[in-house]
């Protein structure tokens, strides 16, 4: 069977050549399909994220109606329902510090307010 030629690693800025039909060099090729960048975090299932969590997380949502909580304490009406990944589902007390699942520890938030309390957690958890 004939081998086709090397084409450039599909990462931005990276001229090698690859030849095993994956189109990432070693350096950027990921350990698994499917994978995170960052091996130490797991997969989703393995962080208790699989199937059970999507149900809770679809039974959130209806629960909130769609709306993100953080900005209704704000005094503004703020429906994340519809594209995927625009809603997040919110542990009110973050897992690493001791939250739970139960619903009275989950939230629906939008983007914008996810971010900005996933930083706020960040900072806290690295004393600063």
């Amino acid at each position: 069977m004939p081998v086709s030629a090397p084409k450039p690693c599909r990462h931005p800025a990276c001229g090698a050549l690859v030849s095993d039909g994956s189109g990432y060099c070693l350096t950027h090729k990921r350990a698994k399909p499917g994978s995170f960048a960052d091996s130490t975090r797991g997969t989703r299932h393995e962080r208790g994220y699989g199937s059970k969590w999507d149900k809770l997380r679809e039974r959130i949502l209806k629960r909130d109606c769609g709306l993100c909580q953080e900005c209704l304490r704000n005094g503004r009406v703020h429906a994340v329902g519809g594209k995927p990944f625009s809603a997040f589902c919110d542990h009110i007390k973050p897992k690493a510090e001791g939250g739970t699942d139960d619903d009275e520890n989950l939230q629906t938030l939008c983007r914008t307010c996810h971010t900005a309390k996933t930083d706020r957690e960040k900072n806290r958890s690295r004393g600063a």
